[in-house]
């Protein structure tokens, strides 16, 4: 799943703490990554492992630019596990996993600096 704000925006309205709390938004192992097949702009398909309690989700990803599949297994991530599943191409991105744009738009990957849990929760 693949959303892409305007990196020129100003700050969101202010939400309240019940609002962040609708967000589930968890760390998980990437198991694999491999092209994304006929995508109009160029992306992975993402195999993250959440854990126990959320298991094994599929993202699409288009961080093509920093990253190869070759270099991704093992990563852990950020995603929101908690939006409806979304088709993207040919196949069904159950998860957003979440980055940063670098200064040229580029997707960097938002993941924890420690080793945590699978499934763990940000708060």
């Amino acid at each position: 799943m693949h959303l892409v704000p305007d990196q020129g925006a100003d700050a969101a309205e202010l939400i309240d703490f019940a609002q962040f709390l609708a967000v589930d938004i968890r760390v998980g192992k990437l198991l694999a990554a491999e092209p994304l097949r006929h995508a109009r702009k160029p992306a992975y398909v993402l195999t993250i492992d959440f854990g126990d309690t959320i298991g094994v989700k599929k993202s699409s990803a288009q961080i093509t630019e920093h990253y190869t599949p070759e270099e991704l297994p093992g990563r852990l991530v950020a995603a929101v596990v908690n939006l409806p599943p979304r088709q993207i191409g040919k196949i069904m991105s159950e998860v957003l996993t979440l980055g940063f744009p670098d200064a040229s738009g580029a997707v960097v990957l938002f993941t924890p600096d420690r080793e945590v849990p699978l499934g763990s929760r940000l708060f």
